[in-house]
């Protein structure tokens, strides 16, 4: 081996980072080419420590680790196989510094050193995928760890690394059969499953099972490799909760004078809640993955693989309790009681202005998800000296959610002709914090009373994204024998990204009170069931639990209504429908295509030199990546002309400004918009370095630092932009004629939350890895530090009042408002007032700037630090059975300056996805054939978006998840497993902008698993 010595002074420049900063900082690597493919073998070989059963997998993950060149964290497939894992997002958590957001009581996205989801990169077989998410984030609880044979987190980058892991790149592996030292191989697995909580629930299933066969086998003298999986989980979704809902209203409450601790634009007020929820959860979920892989060696100096993963993940899930509104800022409210500004509890009374309430709801959710990740690769061995990798890849994602919502509110009397909804409502109700609240209400027995209660509204909300990649790529690898460098990597990549998401929507009757023209639906005794609450939750009131399928045959008895692209009877612009009814022209402005396109290209340097005395490996390069990113929209052509009559502005379509008649599903036109695609391009220049410097025989030291970049979520690229005028209505007296308008101004507002003109997140970021491989026994210490410095982040912006015209967006100065006459009573059908020739009477109300929200890249970055310890070994020198026991922990502390302002604005909170402190402890002990061990994973305090609760963001409590495994091999070929996850029923809790605002209180249940493995 080459050896470069330094002289003194550059030696002195070295050891105090002058000499790397003044050096272009160059970049990287194939994450799927293993690093002895890329270098040249050095002299000095180390021993690869070997041993049987759970600590196998251990010390396979740490060799992984130890001989990796960047900063990273390492699974084996016997880490996959053994620890019980329902996905690979569990499995991912216990590694240091990666922490998961829970969905259903189990982990789905991972957040790493501190950033969410969006900010994490991943990659299946070396290949970018997409996501069933809508965004970036993958949802790692997709990915049965049952059919990926090894799994890696790179902290730091290299250059051959895609692009797009601001907090790191997960990389996931499927298995190559020609890799295994066996001629076949084959393993079964089934395991039964049962959830303490499901009897809680009525309806709810209580066992459920997971199933999985894999086949690896060589033929043709070794020369073709065959590996075939299968995966199947059937799993009970069950969780009893309560659901606090946002700070979205300001209302003095106590008249204090002087109170001056309120919001900027109303010193005075108090904060109040929109509402809560108290809602039973039960379901089914079903994930069938497959994978596939041919691998041909014809030759010593090529191979060619094709392979395939395919997921489908299904859930059926029913919601089922109530919905308490309380009526936002014009309710009756006694008894306040506030606690920092906010209002936590009190009476709320239903009055002529509010729409207090509370609702039976029946929700129906149905979600399909499928991913399809195929791949075909070929590697070429030119020469001793040149190899090449050629790569194809399309990875594909669907989600269908269906959000289905079926209302029931109480009325005075369901039995008569024309039932009139019960006004009389009163809500009582004490938050205490991250418990269970006090509640009470005044309709409490009318609850389960089939004369009483009336189902008034059905609505259903699908969101129906799809995401398509295909990509192609081809590597080169040159060896040199030079002083320093031991070989060069250079290659290119370019990948081609459409993101569709469709809205729709269905709407029948009301849900703040009975519609006259959409009347409620009376309930019958075969239509519903009565649920009592139990445990914890056992003070809350009974409800009665309607079946939807019978709800809905009664309702619509020619068959089941289907959700429409509409643009709603009452949009502006529509020229062959009424002017009365609901806009529903966000399913079109909301719906539309993403385009992405990327070229990249890279050029590494691998390192393999000495300085001194101590070898010194790793790389040097630079990654150069250009983007394109493009969107579907609508946008508003119109133009403004005089009414002669009035002497109004009124606005009409512009067809010289390319406004087209657009047809919905249900045949309305609309001719107040054009179709337009926006476009943006950018180009990055992303350098880094990794350096290892091996210290003694057991010892070394990792230094790194990079230009990391990463896209927004794909569909924050939507250009959905859209205008409202809100809507005004004029009422006038039957006796004295006075017209009484609910607002004397119309006012304007616009939403751009999404732009196809957003950039990346950049960060700049240095790593430091110490660490210590035991030589006495199995297992290593590592402390590892970090520090991000992050530019700016996509950030939701309002500004109040936008000067709408001045921004080239046409609004009318006035709209006309229909006058419509008071009702003689409750539920009365709307009716027009009309003048002495019968016609109707219209009134001029003005137009007035309001808000209007965008994203933007804000100018606000910082800093993101921590630490990280991890400590893994297995006590091999205690005498006879003692010599079993082992212990794998970890810790990561992790701050950050950044703070952002969250919840629409209500409330400042820390960086999405940051634990200060996240803690691993796996404790395990092997002998002669028995395994058992205890694991648990803590996470204190963060910020995230609820998921799969509301569409919110709160601040979670911290959490300390506790799964417990025992096995036992009764032969060589069979061995059976018994293992208990979530062991303590672990809640989550989270609350808005301090504990009293109560968020969210879920309990998801113990589950058991008792199965069996059959290897051959």
């Amino acid at each position: 081996m080459k050896t470069f010595k330094p002289s003194t002074i550059m030696a002195a420049l070295i050891s105090s980072g002058v000499a790397f900063s003044a050096m272009p900082i160059l970049a990287q690597e194939s994450p799927d080419t293993p690093i002895d493919e890329v270098e040249r073998p050095q002299e000095d070989t180390l021993e690869r420590i070997e041993v049987r059963g759970f600590s196998t997998s251990l010390i396979q993950s740490l060799n992984q680790k130890r001989f990796s060149d960047t900063v990273s964290e390492q699974i084996s497939a016997d880490d996959l196989g053994g620890l019980p894992d329902v996905s690979m997002a569990d499995a991912l958590t216990r590694l240091p510094g990666i922490s998961a957001v829970r969905t259903g009581g189990q982990a789905a996205q991972i957040n790493i050193r501190g950033l969410s989801g969006d900010f994490v990169f991943s990659t299946l077989n070396g290949r970018e995928q997409v996501s069933t998410s809508g965004s970036r984030a993958i949802e790692f609880d997709q990915y049965p760890s049952e059919l990926i044979s090894e799994a890696a987190v790179y902290k730091s980058p290299k250059a051959s690394l895609i692009e797009g892991g601001i907090a790191g790149t997960v990389e996931l592996k499927t298995a190559s059969p020609l890799a295994i030292e066996e001629k076949h191989k084959f393993s079964a697995n089934m395991r039964g499953m049962y959830n303490d909580r499901a009897s809680e629930i009525s309806d709810a299933t209580e066992y459920g099972h997971r199933l999985s066969f894999s086949y690896q086998g060589k033929f043709l003298d070794d020369t073709l490799g065959v590996s075939l999986g299968y995966a199947r989980l059937f799993q009970p979704s069950v969780s009893t909760q309560f659901i606090g809902l946002a700070y979205n209203g300001q209302v003095d409450v106590d008249g204090l004078e002087g109170d001056a601790d309120g919001p900027a634009d109303c010193p005075n007020c108090e904060l109040i809640s929109e509402g809560f929820e108290m809602q039973h959860k039960g379901g089914e979920e079903t994930r069938d993955g497959y994978v596939a892989a041919f691998e041909w060696a014809p030759i010593d100096t090529f191979t060619l693989k094709a392979d395939a993963f395919i997921s489908k993940f299904d859930s059926e899930a029913f919601a089922r309790g109530f919905r308490v509104k309380l009526g936002g800022i014009n309710a009756g409210i006694t008894n306040p009681v506030v606690v920092n500004n906010n209002v936590v509890g009190g009476t709320f009374s239903r009055t002529d202005n509010s729409f207090t309430r509370v609702e039976l709801v029946n929700d129906d959710n149905q979600d399909f998800d499928s991913v399809t990740n195929l791949g075909v690769n070929a590697a070429w061995e030119i020469s001793p000296d040149l190899s090449v990798q050629f790569d194809v890849s399309r990875s594909s994602a669907e989600s269908d959610f269906r959000n289905g919502l079926l209302w029931s509110l109480v009325g005075d009397d369901a039995t008569a002709p024309n039932p009139v909804f019960d006004e009389n409502v009163q809500i009582s109700y004490l938050l205490n914090g991250l418990n269970l609240p006090d509640v009470g209400f005044n309709q409490t027995d009318a609850f389960t009373d089939l004369d009483r209660v009336m189902v008034s509204k059905y609505g259903i909300y699908p969101f129906e994204n799809k995401d398509e990649l295909d990509a192609y790529r081809v590597d080169f690898q040159y060896y040199v024998d030079v002083p320093i460098i031991s070989g060069f990597e250079f290659g290119y990549r370019y990948s081609d990204r459409e993101y569709n998401n469709d809205r729709s929507v269905f709407e029948y009757g009301n849900d703040s009170a009975f519609s006259v023209s959409e009347p409620p639906l009376r309930l019958t005794s075969d239509m519903v069931e009565q649920v009592d609450w139990s445990g914890d939750f056992g003070y809350f009131p009974s409800y009665l639990s309607v079946d939807l399928n019978s709800a809905l045959n009664a309702w619509f008895p020619g068959g089941r209504p289907e959700p429409v692209q509409t643009w709603g009877p009452g949009a502006a612009g529509v020229i062959n429908g009424p002017g009365t009814g609901p806009a529903t022209a966000w399913t079109l402005q909301e719906s539309g295509d993403v385009f992405e396109t990327v070229n990249s290209a890279y050029l590494m340097a691998n390192i393999n030199t000495e300085i001194g005395s101590i070898p010194v490996t790793g790389n040097l390069g630079v990654r150069y990546v250009k983007s394109k990113q493009s969107s579907t929209t609508l946008q508003r052509a119109t133009q403004l002309i005089e009414d002669l009559e009035t002497g109004t502005s009124v606005e009409v379509s512009d067809p010289t400004a390319g406004a087209q008649n657009i047809t919905d599903d249900v045949g309305l036109i609309n001719n107040f918009y054009r179709p337009a695609l926006l476009s943006h391009e950018y180009s990055d220049v992303l350098p880094s370095i990794n350096l290892n410097f091996k210290l003694t025989d057991d010892t070394q030291l990792r230094v790194a630092a990079a230009k990391v970049m990463g896209r927004a979520p794909i569909n924050r690229f939507a250009a959905n932009a859209s205008t409202t005028i809100e809507t005004v209505t004029a009422f006038q007296d039957r006796d004295s004629g006075e017209i009484t308008l609910s607002n004397p101004t119309a006012r304007v507002s616009g939403n751009a939350r999404n732009s196809p003109y957003l950039e990346p997140f950049y960060a700049t970021q240095y790593d430091v890895s110490w660490e210590y491989y035991f030589s006495d026994t199995e297992g290593a210490l590592v402390i590892a530090g970090f520090y991000k410095d992050i530019e700016s982040f996509v950030e939701d912006i309002e500004i109040e009042p936008y000067d709408f015209e001045a921004n080239g967006i046409v609004i009318p100065d006035n709209v006309s408002v229909p006058v419509y006459l008071t009702p003689e009573f409750s539920g009365q059908e709307a009716e027009l007032a009309r003048d002495e020739n019968g016609d109707p009477i219209f009134v001029t109300v003005p137009t007035e700037n309001g808000s209007y929200s965008t994203a933007v890249n804000n100018a606000e970055g910082g800093y993101i630090r921590g630490l990280e310890v991890a400590y893994t070994q297995i006590y091999s020198m205690l005498p006879g059975m003692l010599s079993g026991l082992g212990v794998s922990a970890s810790y990561s502390y992790t701050e950050s300056e950044i703070q952002r302002t969250l919840g629409d604005g209500v409330y400042a909170a820390n960086l999405p996805g940051l634990s200060e402190n996240v803690a691993t402890l796996t404790v395990f002990w092997e002998y002669e054939g028995f395994e058992t061990r205890l694991s648990s994973r803590y996470r204190d305090a963060f910020v995230s978006q609820q998921v799969a609760v509301n569409d919110q963001v709160v601040n979670f409590d911290d959490e300390l998840v506790i799964d417990y495994q025992a096995s036992y091999e009764i032969s060589e070929n069979w061995s059976v497993l018994f293992q208990v996850n979530n062991l303590t029923d672990e809640p989550t809790k989270s609350y808005f902008a301090s504990e009293e605002q109560t968020g969210t209180i879920q309990y998801f249940g113990t589950q058991y698993y008792l199965g069996m493995t059959y290897q051959l």
